[in-house]
């Protein structure tokens, strides 16, 4: 729903602000002045190097202290006797310096000492990177007004706490929804790398230690001598933040021509001269970032070549890169991301057991320096997946668990979803292996089997957006990520608060109103958009955005709900369906094996159900469909609500912008709540216990009304359009018109248009009533390309279709409406989208259909 917004002109409360900064914008405290006393004078950062992290230390507290406070404080890299000081170092910097502490701390890699003593301050690492850290997490607490003397040692759940970024070497990036490339352009690595550095110090500020910074479906061509210098250009600048860089490689490299490189006739990772290959690159690549963190390997999955090819094991292949790395101490994050495609017509047929199919007979097999890299659930990003077994069965392996910060299939930034208490509740689950307390994060860590190696991989998916990944409120999820992979104790909503104080404010009001927006935004999108554990029933062969339940089925992605005009879900039981459940521990198999003991939130995931079937709530799940599609996407309606609570509390840039998004967001809930409902209802010709579904009382089908230069349109899927139906211009060169005599009592309303944004053109609409125009609009939310196209589009690449995708909703409130009026709307189509109509609707005040 895209509301006219009136812009103000008056005095904003805050200074305009494009996100850049991030959570670190280190905005003066109120009173700063007052707080002088309660910080040293001065800094000493234990080392003089420009490019050590403890250096960088110094200048982040230096900065941070005279932003926040207005403190000017001074900087010495040696031993400084004067007065109190804000000491930052390593402990060996630090015993040299002053002597050995008073009490030795406990301190891991990466870890850190913070303790406040009077007046002054010691943050003290395990390494330089360690000590950053702490000047991160002392500044935090600075910057939310929070002085408390604290005395506490923070050691890092895990050792691995990596980002992995989908950019592409032409500047794109694979799901993506921010721009293009930090780092890459035209085949190459950007001479410009001031985004790099900025990028390295947020991540630092979170406990992020490296970053993947290609694609997983990776380019061969990243290993010519040429990027593989740039790969030594991005280290360079990320390794003052304690920042190591990582790539992702292309399985068949050795035969795909890489300039500069031998070029094999095979890629059998058994073959001497493969091997020998690759570890004549990894020497090459060591040779210009002698601290590179590891490879990323997607293999056999998607279409990606890997050792299957030659019928060898996935643990060969990983092996591969494992002995090529072991010289110079780097690791292999190998993705078991691996399925074939199905046949849906064999009933025990289940993508979601191939990771175990694939890799629990391999237990024991991979090299120590290898990591399974294990999706959170079964599938892909699901709104509602239980968790993989597969943390449950390869307890010889180290693990790590990936998360995707980018929302793929959770609204592309383009709605607001924070995923804190998703991946929580992931990370704080049970497996009970061996009848034993297993929670998923001590899996993960490597404390549950013993392993050194182990920790977490986010799909981040930056870009050069100023708000760094598509949307102010999205970065809560960025932050969120490291704050979690640090501590995965944390509790989702006090990091979120966190985040909140130090990206905008500390204010009470705006910390309520965005706590609530985030925190009812998660369950919010699974009611809208697939409920009961039925997946997020989004269009899976297209770019995973707008509803499309019916792709789910009939394809051989394995995505399945298997709906037919009687029944729904999957039967994952061993009893009768795919044996998928029998993968976990006893305990948990047996609870999920059985309809009476699956949580209703699974139901479908794991059973094939009458859509008579009740629920413990005592709703049949269609029912239960109808009703919690309408309360999600009646929930999404007050995030707007409670947004615009904002206006002069936070400053109207990110207001704004995000305003537009929460409109947005509100529109399309609708959108989905509609797909959704009818393609149940039409499937199953159950109706709708509170006759709301295909009953609309408001509404003007387009369709419906007096057409010249239009005509209807079977819209498909049939699902994305009220009444099965819309309209387009006859002639992508003439405009169309659309008019209907208002038959509803005079009054005032808020007049709604449903339409579609198609990609590749920019159609005009004007909306007029009794031949005063109400309002008009340009549809033309396209991606970003850059940062030119101004502050206010979606982001991500709308559908060149007429389908759930492309649908939007603008408002035009407070409308004075006669009854007789005429009601018409004048569509101009422009290049690919040709004004697409669906209904208009009339709505008193305060109703939303």
């Amino acid at each position: 729903m895209l509301r006219l917004l009136a812009l103000s002109l008056c005095a904003s409360f805050a200074t305009a602000e494009n996100g850049l900064s991030a959570w670190l914008r280190y905005a003066p405290l109120q009173g700063g002045q007052h707080f002088h006393s309660s910080v040293p004078s001065h800094i000493v950062a234990l080392n003089s190097s420009t490019v050590s992290p403890v250096y960088i230390a110094g200048q982040e507290l230096q900065q941070g202290l005279k932003s926040i406070l207005g403190k000017q404080c001074n900087v010495h890299h040696a031993h400084y006797g004067g007065g109190s000081n804000i000491v930052v170092g390593t402990v060996a910097e630090y015993s040299k310096a002053y002597g050995a502490l008073s009490s030795t701390p406990d301190l891991l890699d990466d870890g850190y000492l913070l303790d406040t003593i009077g007046n002054t301050v010691q943050i003290i690492g395990k390494n330089e990177r360690g000590a950053l850290y702490g000047a991160f997490a002392y500044l935090s607490k600075v910057a939310q007004g929070n002085f408390t003397k604290v005395a506490e040692v923070s050691n890092p759940s895990a050792p691995i706490r990596w980002t992995n970024e989908w950019d592409n070497l032409d500047g794109s990036i694979e799901r993506g929804f921010a721009g293009n490339s930090n780092w890459f352009s035209n085949g190459s690595i950007v001479s410009n790398l001031t985004r790099t550095a900025e990028y390295a110090r947020l991540l630092a500020s979170i406990g992020i230690n490296a970053v993947v910074v290609n694609n997983v479906n990776a380019n061969a061509s990243l290993l010519t001598p040429t990027n593989i210098e740039g790969l030594g250009r991005i280290a360079d600048v990320m390794r003052p933040y304690g920042v190591q860089v990582g790539i992702s490689l292309y399985f068949s490299s050795p035969t795909a021509g890489v300039k500069g490189q031998a070029n094999l006739t095979n890629f059998d990772p058994l073959d001497e001269s493969v091997v020998q290959w690759w570890s004549n690159v990894t020497d090459q690549i060591y040779e210009h970032v002698p601290d590179m963190a590891g490879y990323l390997v997607k293999a056999n999955s998607e279409g990606q070549p890997g050792p299957l090819t030659y019928n060898r094991t996935l643990a060969e292949g990983a092996n591969l890169f494992a002995k090529a790395l072991q010289p110079h101490g780097g690791i292999v994050m190998f993705r078991a991301f691996v399925y074939n495609p199905l046949n849906e017509t064999v009933w025990t047929a289940d993508r979601a057991n191939a990771q175990i199919e694939f890799f629990k007979p391999l237990d024991g097999e991979f090299d120590d320096n290898v990591v399974i890299q294990i999706k959170y659930g079964p599938i892909d990003f699901q709104v509602r997946e239980p968790v993989s077994p597969l943390f449950a069965n390869i307890p010889k392996s180290a693990v790590a668990i990936e998360l995707q910060v980018t929302q793929e299939y959770l609204g592309q930034q383009c709605h607001l979803v924070y995923l804190g208490p998703l991946w929580k509740e992931i990370l704080d689950y049970d497996l009970r292996v061996d009848n034993e307390t297993s929670l998923v994060r001590n899996i993960i860590s490597g404390e549950r089997f013993n392993h050194s190696l182990g920790g977490y991989a986010g799909v981040s998916n930056v870009g050069t957006n100023e708000t760094w990944i598509g949307s102010h409120m999205a970065m809560s999820n960025l932050y969120a990520y490291g704050r979690l992979a640090w501590d995965p104790t944390l509790d989702a909503q006090d990091v979120l608060q966190d985040w909140i104080r130090l990206t905008f404010n500390t204010n009470p009001s705006v910390i309520d109103a965005m706590t609530q927006i985030s925190m009812e935004s998660w369950p919010a999108y699974e009611n809208y958009s697939g409920n009961l554990g039925v997946q997020t029933l989004t269009d899976i062969l297209y770019t995973h955005f707008g509803p499309n339940p019916q792709t789910q089925d009939n394809t051989i992605w394995g995505q399945w709900t298997r709906a037919d005009q009687k029944t729904i879900g999957m039967d994952r039981t061993v009893a009768n369906g795919t044996g998928f459940a029998g993968n976990y521990p006893p305990e948990i198999a047996e609870m999920f094996e059985n309809i009476a003991t699956t949580p209703d939130n699974l139901l479908l995931w794991f059973h094939h159900v009458n859509y008579t079937q009740l629920l413990k709530s005592g709703q049949t799940v269609i029912q239960d469909f109808y009703d919690q599609h309408y309360a999600g996407a009646a929930t999404a309606q007050t995030f707007t609500t409670l947004w615009e609570s904002l206006q002069g509390k936070i400053d109207d840039e990110r207001y704004y912008d995000q305003l537009f998004r929460q409109v947005f967001q509100a529109g399309h809930s609708l959108v989905w709540r509609d797909a959704i409902a009818n393609f149940y209802y039409n499937l199953s010709g159950i109706p709708d216990e509170a006759k709301r579904v295909g009953n609309h009382p408001y509404r003007i089908e387009a369709e419906s009304m007096e057409l010249d230069g239009y005509e209807p349109y079977a819209v498909i899927p049939f699902e994305a359009a009220s009444n099965f139906t819309a309209i387009v211009v006859s002639s992508n060169t003439t405009a169309g018109t659309a008019q209907t005599t208002i038959t509803c009592p005079s009054g005032t309303y808020d007049v709604a248009v449903n339409y579609y944004d198609q990609y590749g053109g920019a159609s005009h609409f004007v909306v007029s009533l009794a031949n005063e125009t109400i309002g008009e609009w340009t549809s033309n939310l396209k991606p970003w390309i850059g940062n030119s196209e101004g502050p206010r589009v979606l982001g991500h690449t709308p559908s060149i279709y007429i389908d759930g995708h492309s649908a939007m909703r603008i408002t035009f409130s407070n409308v004075t409406v006669t009854k007789g009026d005429v009601l018409k709307i004048v569509g101009t189509p422009d290049g690919n989208d040709i004004a697409g109509l669906d209904y208009v609707s009339i709505l008193p005040l305060g109703v939303v259909e």
